[in-house]
Formats: C-alpha cells, sequence, structure tokens
C-alpha cells in the first residue's frame, strides 16, 4: 500500500466539518505502517468466543446472511472444554470454508486455585502456574494439532516459547499459527518485539491503546496484530468503530475482532450460557458487518487480505539452541 493509497480513505464528517471550518488537521503519510500481510492485504477478519460447534453453526449462518467475509473463528474456553467429536466437526466446518480454527491452549491461572488472581492487583492473571499448567497447555496444542486445528491461542510466554520449540521441532506441525491472547498483550513495541520472537505469529494488544502506540510498534515489528474493534466488558468494553480505517492504516497487518460489550462473561463455556452465548455470537456477527459498513461508507474497504490466507510471513525469533 503506498502513502497515496494510505491517505486516500475519507475520514468520517470530514467534508461537512470541514465545510464548517472545523476540518481534522492532515493525516501525516509517516505515521502508515509500511506492512502488509504475506499474499497481500492489510487486514483480516476474525469472529472471537466461538465456544463449539453450535455457535459455530449460529456465527457461519449469520456471517453468509449478512455477506461477512472471516478469516478466522476463536474460542476462548479452551481445547480441554471440548470433546474429540467438538473437535472435528468445527475443524470441518471452518476447513470447508476455508476459515482458520483458533482453540485456546490449556490451564490457565485466573481458574486454578491461585488467590493472586483474585487480588486488587490480579496477580499473574492468565499465566500458566507452575510445571503442570504449562503440561496442560502442551497437552492441549498436541491433541488439537492432531485433531486438524491449525491455530493455537497462548496466554503465556513460557508456553509461547515451549509450543513454538515443539514446531521447530516438528512436534507439532511447521505450519501451526501461535496466537497470543489480548489477556496478556503487549502494550509497548519492546514487548511486542519480544511476544514476536518468542514465537507469536499473531499479536493481542489491549484495545485501549492509542493510534500513535500504534505507530510505535509498527516501527520495530511487522508481525500481524489483533485487535478489538469492540472489546468485552472484562478487556474495557471500548467500542472504536469509527476508528476502523485508521486503525488498518497505523496497526497494519491487522485482524479485526469483532468482539461485543455490555454481554456477560462466558467462559468456561458450557450448556448452562447455551442461549446467551448463541445469542452473543450472532450478535458479534452483526457488529462485523456495522464495521466494514463503515469502511465501505468511508472509502476504505479496500486491501482486505484474500479469504482463506492465514500464515503470518517471515518473522524475527530468538534463535533456539540445541
Amino acid at each position: 500500500m503506498t502513502d497515496a493509497s494510505a491517505t486516500a480513505a475519507r475520514r468520517p464528517g470530514e467534508q461537512v466539518l470541514t465545510a464548517l471550518g472545523l476540518n481534522a488537521p492532515a493525516l501525516d503519510p509517516a505515521d502508515a505502517s509500511p506492512h502488509s500481510f504475506p499474499g497481500g492485504g492489510r487486514w483480516r477478519t476474525e469472529i472471537p468466543s466461538c465456544e463449539g460447534p453450535e455457535a459455530l453453526a449460529v456465527v457461519l449462518k449469520e456471517a453468509s446472511r449478512l455477506d461477512v467475509p472471516i478469516h478466522r473463528i476463536s474460542q476462548g474456553s479452551g481445547v480441554w472444554m471440548l470433546t474429540d467429536a467438538e473437535i472435528t466437526e468445527m475443524v470441518e466446518a471452518t476447513g470447508e470454508r476455508d476459515i482458520e480454527l483458533c482453540l485456546f491452549t490449556g490451564p490457565r491461572g485466573t481458574w486454578d486455585i491461585g488467590g493472586s488472581t483474585r487480588t486488587d492487583s490480579r496477580g499473574a492473571g492468565l499465566r500458566a502456574r507452575g510445571h503442570d499448567a504449562v503440561a496442560g497447555c502442551v497437552e492441549d496444542a498436541v491433541r488439537a494439532t492432531e485433531l486438524g486445528v491449525k491455530c493455537l491461542l497462548v496466554a503465556d510466554e513460557g508456553v509461547l516459547w515451549t509450543l513454538h520449540r515443539a514446531r521447530a521441532a516438528g512436534i507439532i506441525p511447521a505450519d501451526t499459527t501461535l496466537k497470543v491472547s489480548a489477556l496478556i498483550g503487549p502494550v509497548n513495541p519492546a514487548a511486542y518485539a519480544v511476544y514476536e520472537k518468542l514465537g507469536g505469529d499473531s499479536i493481542n494488544v489491549p484495545s485501549d491503546l492509542t493510534l500513535d502506540h500504534l505507530t510505535e510498534i509498527r516501527r520495530v515489528s511487522g508481525a500481524p496484530m489483533d485487535m478489538y474493534i469492540e472489546a468485552p466488558d472484562d478487556l474495557g468494553g471500548y467500542v472504536r468503530m469509527y476508528e476502523v480505517a485508521e486503525l488498518i492504516r497505523r496497526g497494519a497487518p491487522l485482524y479485526l475482532k469483532f468482539g461485543l460489550s455490555k454481554a456477560p462473561g462466558i467462559y468456561p463455556y458450557g450448556h448452562h450460557m447455551r442461549e446467551l452465548t448463541l445469542a452473543t455470537a450472532k450478535e458479534r456477527v452483526r457488529r462485523g458487518r456495522l464495521a466494514l459498513d463503515l469502511l465501505a461508507r468511508h472509502g476504505a474497504d479496500g486491501d482486505m487480505a484474500p479469504l482463506g490466507s492465514r500464515l503470518p510471513g517471515d518473522l524475527q525469533r530468538f534463535e533456539i539452541s540445541s
């Protein structure tokens, strides 16, 4: 994408405000990310919190009805909350449509017996506490990839590095992608670069980062970035739909994640939460349609990566010692 095309889109309210003498400062072409996805395109889409085959079916049906293109579908409860048959059904349904399926790995601190996560400081958060928690994440990774899952969601730096080493050693398939969770997402360029070097192929940043923060990150790393355009309440509940075009311009290559505010948490999911989970799954797709409509209205809907594309391109890694 050239600097000219990076600044060609109309900004929200631009013509009216300019006519009234309230025009915004001109965009700086130097702020535009120079990066894109391999194979072309500056943005991909993701529907998160798809917690099983039934929710997946709802998402796929609604995406077809509303014509919402989907590159990735992710789940938050974890591999361990799904049966082999459920995982296989999800793999087959996404495979038929050439959509990447991403499942969360293993135990995490917010659900185990550790008391620190329940303090005001939140302690270590979602990280894997102790050897056994790391082992559970690895067990989930091996099981999921054996069933055909090609993307794993990770919430611990040690687990990320371990799975990257396992991938390099051929223990899990070489084309497995590792996605860093929003709940441990980096908030500065130095940290972002570390996650890339630890093996992250797609790195979720918190949705409260400023546009300048995205530009700072893009000056040191071209690793794909994930960002909630609408964040769940437990991640702040931020709604940034009117910024989508500028988020892409600054943060590309960028996964647009269509979350949902004002909705209760559903992790770890079970059938006792069925109606809520299906209703929110359907609404996440509608939120995606709204964001895509905004992009189109502002003439900024070009440069979407081809559907079916999923790999991150060549990234920087720490050396793996023998």
